[in-house]
């Protein structure tokens, strides 16, 4: 029986980019009270960890990924920081939120 794994070096930069975008963004969604169990799971301070290495990661790698890649992890990043924006009893001035220092403000 063959192994069900991929060697890592067999896995295109991009794939392995996205990869982790995803788990970041999903766990930031989680963090911003967007799952099943909300409020029970809302943890503003590790969303505001998750949402910046995110932004970090998807404008430093925007120019290798190409726009048909980028532009899907923009829209997921903008609509996390905008949860984050929402769930926040002291919304952040514009600018400030998370990973805006990497995206621009987020209105």
């Amino acid at each position: 029986m063959a192994d069900p794994s991929r060697d890592i070096a067999d896995v295109p930069a991009v794939e392995i980019i996205n990869t982790v975008s995803v788990h970041l963004l999903s766990a930031a969604a989680v963090k911003c009270g967007l799952s099943e169990n909300g409020e029970a799971e809302r943890d503003l301070a590790e969303a505001r960890k998750l949402i910046t290495a995110l932004a970090g990661l998807i404008t430093a790698a925007a120019p290798e990924l190409g726009d048909h890649h980028a532009r899907v992890l923009r829209d997921g990043l903008r609509s996390v920081q905008l949860a984050f924006r929402e769930a926040s009893p002291f919304p952040d001035a514009p600018g400030q939120g998370p990973g805006e220092k990497y995206t621009g403000a987020v209105s």
